[in-house]
């Protein structure tokens, strides 16, 4: 019986030479290291969500949404920074 086990990291290289997988892959990432940045920023300036987000001035959801991944604006990921007595820097790698 053959071994149908494969590493995921084979899997994932061989899914990235797909330009529409590698596409979405690319897109979610991006969201993904927004949400874990907001996360540690807010984490590391000891503060709750809601405590972040009366400091920038958006709801509450915004900051808990934005930590599980999901889409932001420009705008609000600078009201944030400033919040956090930090700059936005968006950079093309």
């Amino acid at each position: 019986m053959p071994n149908k086990n494969i590493k995921f990291d084979d899997f994932l290289a061989e899914k990235l030479k797909q330009p529409v997988f590698k596409e979405g892959f690319a897109a979610e990432t991006a969201k993904l290291d927004c949400a874990v940045t907001v996360l540690n920023a807010r984490t590391g300036a000891g503060l709750t969500q809601r405590q972040l987000a009366q400091q920038a001035n958006v709801p509450q959801s915004t900051i808990a949404r934005i930590e599980r991944g999901q889409n932001t604006t420009i705008d609000t990921l600078s009201k944030i920074a400033s919040a956090l007595g930090k700059k936005l820097i968006i950079q093309f790698v």
